[in-house]
């Protein structure tokens, strides 16, 4: 059962509570594969209070947070207009960071989060989402496969020195769609 929440845009006030959990939830889906040192220098690179100050400042990004009785279990990051080479002459968003306290995992926010990012994409007119996802998540792959995200590529992510392969994952933004189901 998910408690009270609210998701809302982030605000310069929220910089340094988001700058831990977004190192939180990093850490806590990805510390197990790989080096101490490589998810040292990414979050260092990644995670820091000014990065996150800067991301929400930017006005070509959206940070969305996800607001409960116990503080911030989950955020979204979108970047707007932000093209995909695979995909040209689309206006099309893309979700940079989608991340969930693992306390919250199988509750259903991560659903409320995705229709909130639809409902968002519709909003702004873009044509399609796009994102970047780990070969080795399966759990991610899944749910973006159940919301009907697409393979259409890969590129490298690096943590720290170690180079990874990204699934690019794709899908269409309908207007008319129910934001509520997969």
């Amino acid at each position: 059962m998910l408690p009270s929440i609210r998701i809302r845009r982030a605000a310069e006030s929220d910089a340094q509570s988001l700058s831990a959990l977004a190192e939180r939830t990093f850490r806590a889906a990805f510390a197990e594969a790989n080096t101490p040192e490589n998810m040292e220098a990414h979050c260092a690179a990644t995670y820091s209070r000014e990065l996150q100050l800067a991301e929400i400042r930017d006005s070509r990004c959206e940070t969305w947070l996800v607001d409960a009785d116990q503080g911030l279990i989950a955020y979204v990051q979108l970047r707007l207009d932000a093209a995909l080479p695979k995909i040209p002459g689309e206006r099309l968003i893309e979700i940079r960071r989608f991340y969930l306290d693992a306390s919250h995992h199988g509750s259903g926010l991560a659903q409320q989060l995705m229709a909130h990012v639809l409902a968002r994409a519709r909003a702004t007119g873009a044509e399609a989402l796009w994102l970047g996802v780990w070969e080795r998540n399966p759990r991610a792959i899944a749910f973006y496969q159940k919301w009907r995200f697409l393979v259409v590529g890969e590129h490298i992510f690096k943590v720290g020195d170690d180079p990874q392969r990204d699934l690019l994952m794709y899908r269409r933004v309908e207007s008319g769609e129910a934001g509520s189901t997969p």
